[in-house]
């Protein structure tokens, strides 16, 4: 058997017991309530439970510390045993009290049953309860001392373990160490040959090298001859095409200068031709008016000499400052 059997058997008892006491703490109150009820002022009927119902409360308190405490090992002392026997003895009055007033033998064995039923219960649950705690007690202290041995003869089995690890390690590790020093005596010696042969290397690559080094300053003295010979012609080239764009912008500017004097001479040929006697063609008006503005001549007079109306060379005037300012917006864009 184990705790867990004892466990079980512990449940059972508890269910058992309980059962009894609900049953009967029923039958006690529908036995005593009648009894209340007719030793109760007739105005106080109401109250014939009251009494049973408390006396059963008791009779609850007991059984349930009683099972705590059976169950923790812990012992209350007197009162409780006082308490558990006067709650039976009134459960067992108050129930035969109808049946013994009047005489009447076998009601008083029968209603004796229920209350005897739990005083007995009572204590025989409380003597269960203390041997099923000390029972559940020896077997968790046997399991206890199982689970103890148990432990110990598997760390038993790993100390062995780490023993036999520690054991292979060691060998293993002496075998590691013999070997290290077999590859240190063969790589000792493999590096004096790789030292004769790399010594013997570096004298013909040192030899190479010379060789080298001469005909690669050979090849940078006839690198730098054509860099500097490229350099001329470059130098000579550039030198032409500064030239060549002086003379380009000489020639432009001299064009540019041609083309102001054709203009002013234009606008002065437009500006100095007098009242016009007919209207102008609008070409030849929007191209006076042009002129007119640009020498700063009033709308009146550019009229007089277009022969347009004074309202036409208004509009045309401000068609000229529109396109004056956004060619000024322009050029400040272009210049920030």
């Amino acid at each position: 058997m184990n705790a867990v059997h004892v466990r079980s058997a512990e449940r059972a008892l508890s269910v058992g017991m309980w059962l009894i006491v609900a049953g009967a703490m029923l039958y006690s109150v529908l036995t005593v309530t009648p009894l209340m009820a007719v030793h109760t002022p007739d105005e106080w009927d109401w109250t014939a439970p009251i009494l049973p119902v408390v006396v059963d409360a008791a009779v609850v308190i007991v059984v349930r510390l009683d099972s705590v405490l059976a169950r923790l090992g812990g012992h209350a002392g007197g009162w409780p045993v006082a308490l558990r026997w006067m709650t039976g003895a009134m459960t067992l009055a108050l129930n035969i009290a109808a049946s013994a007033l009047v005489g009447d033998l076998v009601g008083v064995a029968v209603h004796s049953v229920a209350p005897l039923l739990l005083i007995v219960t009572a204590e025989a649950g409380l003597a269960y309860r203390r041997a099923l705690t000390a029972a559940v007690l020896a077997v968790e202290a046997r399991e206890k001392a199982e689970r103890q041995a148990r432990e110990k003869a598997v760390s038993d089995r790993e100390e062995a373990r780490q023993q036999r690890v520690r054991e292979r390690r060691d060998h293993e590790a002496q075998l590691a160490r013999e070997q290290r020093e077999h590859e240190a005596r063969l790589l000792r010696e493999e590096n004096e040959r790789q030292d004769s042969i790399r010594r013997e290397d570096r004298e013909r690559s040192e030899a190479a090298e010379r060789a080298e080094r001469e005909n690669r300053e050979r090849r940078e003295r006839a690198d730098e001859q054509r860099q500097r010979e490229r350099e001329e012609l470059e130098h000579q080239a550039a030198q032409q095409r500064e030239q060549e764009a002086r003379q380009r912008r000489e020639r432009e500017r001299r064009e540019r200068q041609a083309r102001a004097e054709q203009a002013e001479r234009e606008r002065t040929a437009l500006l100095s031709a007098g009242p016009a006697a007919e209207k102008f063609p609008e070409d030849r008006a929007r191209a006076t008016v042009q002129a007119a503005f640009t020498a700063g001549l009033s709308v009146r007079a550019a009229a007089e000499l277009t022969g347009w109306s004074v309202g036409w060379i208004s509009t045309r005037y401000q068609e000229l400052r529109d396109a004056g300012h956004a060619a000024a917006s322009v050029l400040e864009g272009a210049a920030s």
